[in-house]
């Protein structure tokens, strides 16, 4: 490539792959992960169950004017185009890189697989930006020897760490940095930075039961996604490789020159950015599934690293294979998302496929069952995207799963005392399961695309049957708080256990 032709690459991958993900936006339905965040938006708050806030403070300007998905989900689809231009802009003014390089690692960036077809908005939208916005801003401090820097980076690692707590693997790859380079104050500086963001989210901690702590570090592991596996370091190899094998394959053979990029600072801020987070997955990944979506964040450091101590033909190389790729995922997905939801009628994911995109049709056949009653279903899943459409509370009832218990925040079921509430299921229920909390309880079912669908009516809801049969077992097993922690405040506690 010329520098005008990698110039001219860069603005049609750039145009091209903007107008195929907002297509993608626009025409697949909001997933349960999507609409549970998207309710954070509606309710910006201090914290929330799962995560720290940000992405909830992301959506909730979006929220505000607007619920179409294409629009939830501009930060999703802005962010790697974002990323790209940081890179290539960084690599031009700070680091003064060819035109090409910078061309072809802007390429590299927006091209990466996951880059192409992931517009869903989580956290780790928000994330990606601000981990990749703390690493330039670092990397720029060792190039200027600045103090202002270093506090810069510190305020953007603290955002990430707002967004989710795998920015605290960017940071030790900062503080392994200053270490190594022997400059503490470095650090320093950044964790002054930093600690703002970290306080806050402390202090939300302490007065919401350490809900972060317990379901990050303790409840989520205990649900049969921990343990010793052969098969999880696999998994972990082949999503490196999914995302970014042929720029791994280069740093692996440039090994040498990335030693010798060791040995000037900035190159070593750069290669710790990524290799000690996925020498840390590693580690994990005998006793945990590591999430392909964990990696991303970490990627764009590998591309600056093979900018500045790489051959150009690694970029190059890189960037037709992920070109390929790009081609080769861009064309089955837009035949699938084209395809009638009946095409997959016959297997078995098909009601949950079908449920996102039925949800009006199952409004308008429970609609007479649903005036006047609280709407709840046994899923946190089901729950956020009934709420996100039908634009009311949806409470979880029953026990549930560690994950996604904001809901456990935001009802409190002394004030549904005597009220009578429909249960929305896709299976039918136990024989027993239901009864010992109403007076009376009757079932409807609704057909909606060959797939079943189920109401449990309960007039007269017990709120003391509820509390000793499902709220003491989920005080057991999702708030055993470690007396090692304490505690300020805690909604379940005050609401439901006061002594």
């Amino acid at each position: 490539m010329t520098g005008t032709s990698s110039r001219q690459w860069l603005l049609l991958a750039l145009g091209a792959t903007l107008l195929f993900r907002l297509w993608l936006a626009a025409a697949v339905p909001v997933s349960a992960d999507e609409a549970y965040f998207i309710l954070w938006g509606r309710a910006p708050a201090l914290g929330y169950y799962d995560h720290p806030p940000m992405v909830g403070w992301l959506l909730a300007p979006l929220a505000a004017l607007g619920e179409a998905a294409w629009w939830l989900r501009l930060p999703a689809v802005l962010v790697p185009p974002i990323a790209a231009l940081l890179v290539h802009q960084a690599l031009l003014r700070w680091f003064g890189s060819e035109q090409e390089t910078a061309d072809l690692a802007a390429l590299a960036v927006l091209l990466m697989p996951v880059n192409v077809w992931n517009v869903l908005v989580t956290t780790d939208t928000p994330l990606a930006l601000f981990a990749l916005a703390s690493l330039l801003a670092f990397a720029r401090a060792v190039q200027k020897d600045s103090n202002g820097w270093f506090l810069f980076s510190g305020i953007l690692l603290g955002l990430a760490f707002l967004s989710k707590y795998f920015a605290v693997l960017l940071g030790l790859a900062f503080l392994a940095w200053a270490i190594v380079s022997r400059r503490p104050k470095a650090f320093l500086l950044v964790f002054l930075g930093g600690l703002p963001s970290g306080l806050l989210n402390l202090y939300w901690n302490y007065e919401a039961c350490w809900c972060n702590v317990m379901f990050n570090a303790i409840n989520r592991h205990d649900e049969g996604d921990s343990g010793w596996s052969a098969l999880t370091p696999a998994l972990y190899a082949a999503s490196l490789a999914y995302i970014a094998a042929p720029l791994l394959w280069f740093a692996w053979r440039g090994r040498g020159r990335l030693r010798e990029a060791w040995q000037r600072p900035r190159e070593r801020a750069l290669l710790l950015a990524w290799l000690l987070p996925l020498a840390v997955f590693a580690l994990l990944s005998p006793v945990k599934r590591i999430g392909l979506h964990w990696l991303l964040s970490f990627f764009p450091a590998l591309v600056l690293s093979a900018a500045l101590a790489l051959d150009r033909r690694a970029l190059a190389v890189s960037v037709r294979w992920f070109a390929l790729l790009a081609a080769l995922h861009a064309v089955p997905i837009a035949v699938i998302a084209a395809l009638p939801a009946d095409t997959w009628k016959s297997t078995r994911f098909y009601p949950r496929l079908l449920f996102p995109g039925r949800i009006a049709e199952l409004k308008a056949a429970a609609g007479p069952d649903l005036q006047g009653r609280v709407v709840a279903t046994d899923s946190y899943a089901s729950a956020a995207l009934l709420e996100y459409h039908l634009r009311q509370p949806v409470v979880v009832f029953g026990r549930g799963t560690s994950h996604a218990r904001q809901d456990d925040i935001d009802t409190d079921w002394r004030s549904l005392e005597g009220k009578s509430i429909v249960i929305l299921r896709r299976e039918l229920p136990a024989a027993g399961e239901y009864e010992p909390y109403f007076r009376s309880l009757e079932t409807r079912r609704y057909t909606l695309g060959g797939a079943s669908y189920h109401a449990l009516i309960g007039t007269g809801f017990s709120y003391a049957a509820y509390r000793g049969g499902v709220l003491a077992q989920i005080r057991e097993r999702y708030y055993r708080i470690p007396a090692r922690l304490p505690v300020g405040g805690c909604y379940f506690f005050e609401r439901y256990f006061p002594q």
